[in-house]
Parts: C-alpha cells; sequence; structure tokens
C-alpha cells in the first residue's frame, strides 16, 4: 500500500491559521483516530484534534476531499488549526505516530496530482511558477499555465498530428474498404501546413515568455565614475551599489530585481569598462562585456562633463542601445539622436529619470507577452518545440517520400509535444480509424 504523506502547507509559523495537508489511503483513518469522524466530502467542520490518550491538541476546521476530486486523485484531508509552533509541532507528531504516515517530500503533493493524471508537467512548472510569482505579469502567465492553458494547447497540437497520421494511414492500409475516402492526404497535408505555421509563430514569441518568467534584463554599461551605480540606486530607490569617485569601485555584477509597470526587471550594475592591467578589474569587465550580450536593453552611460561635444557623446552608440548622458545637474548638452536614442539625466536631482523609466516601460512592452497568451516559459519547452517544428516541416515538405516515412515524421513531432506535457503514449491509430470511418464493421 502506497504511503500516506503529510505536511504543513501554509507559511512558517506564528501565524493566525496553520494548514496541514494529508493525502494517501489513510485519510479516513487519520480523520477518524484524530477527529473521531470523517467529515461530510468538501464541507468544513469543526473538531477537536486528539492526542492517543484522548487529551484535546488544537479546535480547528477539516475537511475532506475524496478520491479521485481532490488536489493529489487521491483521498486528502486538510487541518485548519491555530498557527502557534507548539501547536503545529503536536499535531504533525500526533500523525507521525500513526502507522502508515510519513512527512511528505518538498514537492511530493504535487508530484502525486501529476502521476494521478491531474495535472500535466506544464501545469506542474505553472504552479510553481504561481508560487515563485513577484509581479503581476508573472502572476497571470503562471496562472494560465497552472490551470493547463499551454498544456491543452500542446495536447490539441498531439491530437491533430495523430488524427492526420490516422487518415493517411487509413488511406494506406485500408484503400479497398467503402467506408475510406479517397485521396485523403490531399486534405490532410494543407492542414498539417496549417499548424506547421501555428506552431512556428507560437515558438517566435518564446522569448516574450521567457521574459515574464525570468525578467527583462538591463545591463548599465560604461567607462568608471559615469554614474551607473548611482543610476541603480536611483532606479531601486534605495542605497544597492557602492558610489565612489575612485575608478574600479565596481568590480563584479550587482543586481537589483524592480517590479517596473507589473513586469519583473533585473537591472545590473557592471564594472567600468577601460584599459587596465589589474587581473581582478580585467575579470569584471569582462562580466561586463557578457553581460552586455544577454541583456534585452544595454544603457550605455557617458558623463556629460567629460564630453567635449555633442558628435563626441553619440560616436559609436548602438542604435539597439540607449544613450545616457549623465550628471545633467553639472552640464547640459544639446544633441541630435542620429539614429541613436539619448537620455540626458541626472541621478542626482532626478532629472530625466521619470522619461527613461518610461522608455524602459516601453521597451519591455515591445518584447512582453499579451495578456492570457500562451507561451513557453522555459528552455526546455523551445528545445522540445523546436523538434516538433523540424519533424513536422519535414513530413509537410516531403511531397515525394513514402507515406509511412511522412507519418513517422508526424509521429516525432507528436511525441516532442508530449514530452512537453510529460504525456507520451503510444497513440492507438486503429481507435481513431475505427471512430472515423466504421473500419471492421
Amino acid at each position: 500500500m502506497r504511503d500516506t504523506i503529510f505536511a504543513l502547507s501554509s507559511g512558517a509559523p506564528p501565524a493566525g491559521v496553520a494548514i496541514i495537508r494529508v493525502s494517501g489511503p489513510q485519510v479516513r483513518f487519520v480523520l477518524e483516530t484524530i477527529l473521531g469522524e470523517v467529515p461530510q466530502p468538501r464541507m468544513a467542520r469543526l473538531a477537536k484534534l486528539r492526542d492517543a490518550s484522548g487529551e484535546v491538541l488544537d479546535h480547528g476546521l477539516s475537511l475532506f476531499f475524496p478520491s479521485p476530486h481532490s488536489f493529489t486523485g487521491e483521498d486528502v484531508a486538510e487541518l485548519q488549526i491555530h498557527g502557534g509552533r507548539a501547536s503545529i509541532s503536536a499535531v504533525l507528531s500526533r500523525l507521525s505516530d500513526l502507522p502508515g504516515l510519513r512527512h511528505a517530500e518538498a514537492g511530493e503533493f504535487t508530484k502525486r496530482a501529476f502521476e494521478n493524471g491531474r495535472m500535466d508537467l506544464t501545469a506542474v512548472e505553472g504552479l510553481s511558477d504561481l508560487i515563485r510569482a513577484e509581479t503581476e505579469a508573472q502572476r497571470k502567465q503562471a496562472m494560465g499555465q497552472a490551470v493547463g492553458v499551454l498544456g491543452s494547447l500542446y495536447s490539441g497540437w498531439a491530437h491533430k498530428m495523430t488524427h492526420a497520421r490516422a487518415m493517411v494511414e487509413a488511406e494506406l492500409d485500408f484503400s479497398d474498404e467503402d467506408d475510406i475516402p479517397g485521396a485523403v492526404s490531399d486534405r490532410i497535408w494543407p492542414e498539417m501546413q496549417a499548424l506547421l505555421d501555428e506552431m512556428k509563430q507560437h515558438l517566435s514569441r518564446a522569448r516574450a515568455g521567457e521574459i515574464v518568467r525570468d525578467g527583462f534584463r538591463i545591463a548599465l554599461i560604461g567607462p568608471p565614475n559615469a554614474g551607473k551605480s548611482s543610476l541603480l540606486n536611483a532606479l531601486a530607490k534605495r542605497d544597492v551599489a557602492i558610489v565612489s569617485d575612485i575608478a574600479g569601485t565596481t568590480r563584479d555584477i550587482v543586481e537589483v530585481r524592480l517590479d517596473i509597470g507589473g513586469h519583473l526587471v533585473l537591472v545590473q550594475d557592471t564594472a567600468g569598462i577601460r584599459s587596465s592591467e589589474d587581473q581582478i578589474e580585467l575579470e569584471g569587465i569582462r562580466r561586463s562585456l557578457r553581460a552586455a550580450e544577454e541583456a534585452d536593453l544595454v544603457l550605455e552611460l557617458r558623463d556629460a562633463t567629460a564630453i567635449d561635444t555633442a558628435v563626441d557623446a553619440i560616436a559609436g552608440a548602438n542604435p539597439n542601445n540607449l544613450l545616457l548622458l549623465t550628471k545633467s545637474d553639472l552640464r547640459q548638452l544639446e544633441f541630435e539622436t542620429t539614429g541613436s536614442e539619448v537620455f540626458s539625466i541626472s541621478a542626482k536631482t532626478g532629472a530625466g529619470i521619470d522619461l527613461l523609466m518610461e522608455e524602459i516601460k516601453k521597451r519591455i512592452g515591445q518584447n512582453h507577452a499579451g495578456a492570457g497568451e500562451a507561451l513557453p516559459t522555459r528552455d526546455r519547452h523551445v528545445q522540445y518545440l523546436k523538434t516538433c517544428v523540424a519533424e513536422a516541416e519535414k513530413a509537410v515538405r516531403g511531397r515525394i517520400l513514402p507515406i509511412e516515412v511522412r507519418s513517422e515524421y508526424l509521429r516525432n513531432a507528436a511525441t516532442a509535444l508530449g514530452r512537453i506535457t510529460g504525456r507520451v503514449d503510444v497513440e492507438d491509430l486503429l481507435g481513431v480509424i475505427f471512430s472515423e470511418f466504421c473500419v471492421g464493421k
């Protein structure tokens, strides 16, 4: 018999209420032993929790969710008790003394939900992201994934491919049957082309989903004393980085996590870029350049007081970056953008910071998923989707290939989707054929 597991499912004590969850075949036994009864399904019941001698441990609410209509798909009980450390400890100790019960491992309730078919892997990942969500955008994306939006999309695609295989193989294997229409493939392959286009469009938006989950990365780049650390502190509205007139003060990446317009933004202060023979500083500069390569937006800072002309200010500026002329409280420069966007700011007075923030929000919006948009959020999603698209394209483009080969490519594509959701099964093609064409009547 499978173990029955239990654990504290609410936050760390002390708290107003603590929720202890129990899942497994012995849940009814647990309730009868500790409460003296099994509550009506899905109805809260006030009860006394007792130890082995009958002494009351605590008063609380009990809930019972019978299998399969529970989070894990097993019998589940929730005990809502007072959130003091002593009360929680007493109830957990009581549960651990019962035969067949053990403390749950990390993530084991969700693992059982997956094993019992209550969730697919994308929903499991969405639930994990929902728990860790820091911003509104992360919450919305994770919530959609947790309730199965992404899994349903991929399962729907896999079903279409399975159906297409069934149709083309039906034409091949049962061509002498009156119930099988001719030239099925003439209709199937245009449908597969449309599906392929849809999958390519979905894959092209993968970066937007990753940005919501992992954050929009901004790298602050520039020579020493350009004001990078001061800008980081101004954006964070607190002292995050050490500010000094001594060149080379920042030698490693200093990162701060911000919520800008409901989106997670990771701002990285980097070592000043200059010629140096100091090996430690050179390593910091190398990391600065790598941060710029990996960033979604690079803010290139120049000290306005150290620039001779406006032409010098914009020379070499990357059109894909934002050029910031800092310390505008000490010197204002007139300039033309010549294709690069230039902002004049002062971290000391706050001048220009609001305009910079609006530009950052605009850049995030250009790379952000739309409301309710189902997008891949992890690298493993992207890798399997690339495999799926590649195999499906072989099937659609392979007009001169034998039908069996094209069908196999579709099978490979559907298998890649199944690996994303964690539900790779042997497809029963005959079942599909019988339902569609009444073969074998």
